[in-house]
């Protein structure tokens, strides 16, 4: 049922005139799940507080409560169409009233942890882009039939929002930078094996892809007392987040994998002067896909002892003084920052200050945007000796109907216990690095160039059997003709 109430919603938003690309569609729809989350959760917490015989503020009263807004019901549980808004009246009221509420609970919240914090800042910058009243109306009743009770429900809604928002990865370059595969997600998470007791941040989270997936692996590896979930759901997993789109999608994404409170702040971590990091402020466990791309202002770049105008290379400085000693990292970055002259003191430090033990080394099309990226693998607080390089090389092209899968990093995972070299993968000493340029660029000395073996006469065959079967082709083109 759930999945044809997501196509219902998906179809009724593609007809209004505000909503034209996969970001608007989950913008908008995330908007609308994330109240009736909400109300769901609220009627939880009040059953839970009448149970332990506590008192239930609810966040939401008066026209603000779904259930007197969004879809009123007769008392035989009906929709009230006499009572729903629709139309012209419905968006006035969403525009006019019910935003400008939702954004003014982060001035009256306690604390940025609180509920009412992370909804005002959601909706404090969030419009509504949905024009047509007739069809919010379609949609809110559409999504009122979901519940987001159980934990089946849940784990079904997870998987449906999960695949809108790899449609947003596919959505162009813009897209891109909300959808890390879950296959290379997985497995970064895999080899870095967070565990309970340990802080997980990711500091450009995104659509949360890498703490929902931390969750999801801490949560499996053994059997967790009732402290030790607590503990995982409300302070293990850390996250920062720019952007307002990817904010709500990522606090949705996490919600619907269990976490109940996710601790995302809305801020642009770049902002933070890295000499302000104390010890408190340090974590276990790094993993992330920041955003590349030149143009980071002048004061940004004072935050960071080597300036540069890559966001990556901030950020990386970033994750490097955010890590414990002895802290573990799993981060996804272009590949020329392993050659590039503008990041080769910061490669010096990474280097010098860290033990860089693995380099996954991707195909371009991993991403749609066709970049070509890298994965550093590396702990806090010993010098690099070696480094173990792996080449990921696909017997296929990738694709948007042909994406990464698990099964293509099988054999990294495995080799990565042993290091045993192999076409693909090898060790390089640092001592055999250039200590001018500390290029760490990845040159496969292992790499087998496959030579067509076949005599001239074979190959000549084949290509007049090629000859022929596309001679036949076109003749039977012209007889239908």
């Amino acid at each position: 049922m759930f999945e044809q109430v997501f196509k219902n919603i998906d179809d009724l938003i593609w007809k209004d005139s505000g909503c034209d690309s996969e970001l608007d569609y989950a913008e908008q729809s995330s908007w609308v799940l994330f109240l009736k989350w909400l109300d769901d959760y609220e009627k939880d917490e009040k059953i839970k507080s009448e149970l332990e015989n506590k008192k239930f503020i609810p966040i939401f009263e008066g026209e603000f409560k779904w259930s007197n807004w969004a879809v009123k019901r007769t008392s035989d549980g009906k929709i009230d169409l006499s009572e729903n808004l629709t139309g012209p009246d419905l968006i006035d009221f969403v525009n006019s009233k019910l935003f400008p509420y939702l954004g003014n609970l982060k001035s009256l919240a306690k604390g940025i942890d609180t509920f009412e914090y992370k909804i005002g800042t959601i909706f404090s910058e969030l419009r509504n882009e949905i024009q047509d009243g007739y069809i919010l109306r379609g949609i809110l009743e559409q999504v009122d039939k979901l519940e987001f009770r159980s934990d089946e429900q849940k784990h079904e809604l997870s998987v449906l929002y999960e695949s809108k928002i790899q449609n947003m990865g596919n959505a162009g370059r813009t897209g891109g930078q909300y959808y890390t595969p879950r296959p290379l997600i997985k497995t970064i998470v895999k080899l870095i094996n967070p565990k309970i007791g340990e802080v997980v941040y990711d500091g450009a989270s995104g659509s949360c892809g890498f703490l929902v997936e931390a969750f999801e692996h801490i949560k499996n590896s053994k059997s967790l007392t009732s402290t030790e979930l607590r503990k995982l759901q409300s302070s293990t997993l850390y996250g920062k987040e720019k952007k307002n789109l990817a904010y709500i999608i990522g606090i949705m994404n996490m919600i619907l994998h269990g976490i109940g409170s996710p601790n995302i702040v809305r801020t642009n971590t770049l902002e933070e002067n890295i000499l302000d990091i104390q010890d408190k402020d340090r974590v276990d466990v790094v993993l992330a896909n920041p955003p590349f791309g030149k143009g980071e202002q002048t004061q940004i770049q004072e935050n960071f002892p080597l300036k540069s105008s890559e966001t990556a290379y901030l950020f990386l400085q970033h994750f490097i003084k955010k890590l414990k000693i002895g802290g573990r990292a799993g981060i996804i970055i272009k590949n020329t920052f392993l050659s590039n002259g503008d990041a080769k003191l910061l490669r010096k430090e990474l280097l010098e200050t860290c033990n860089v033990h693995t380099i996954l080394d991707l195909p371009s099309k991993v991403f749609t945007a066709g970049v070509h990226t890298v994965v550093l693998f590396f702990e806090k607080g010993k010098p690099t000796k070696n480094i173990w390089y792996y080449e990921l090389n696909l017997d296929r092209n990738l694709g948007k109907t042909n994406p990464l899968n698990e099964k293509d990093l099988e054999e990294f995972i495995k080799l990565s216990k042993t290091k045993q070299e192999s076409e693909n993968d090898w060790n390089k000493n640092i001592d055999s690095i250039n200590k001018d340029t500390w290029d760490l660029s990845v040159n496969n000395p292992n790499k087998v160039e496959k030579v067509d073996k076949r005599k001239p006469k074979e190959i000549i065959k084949e290509i007049e059997e090629l000859d022929f079967q596309i001679n036949q082709s076109i003749k039977s083109i012209k007889e239908l003709l």
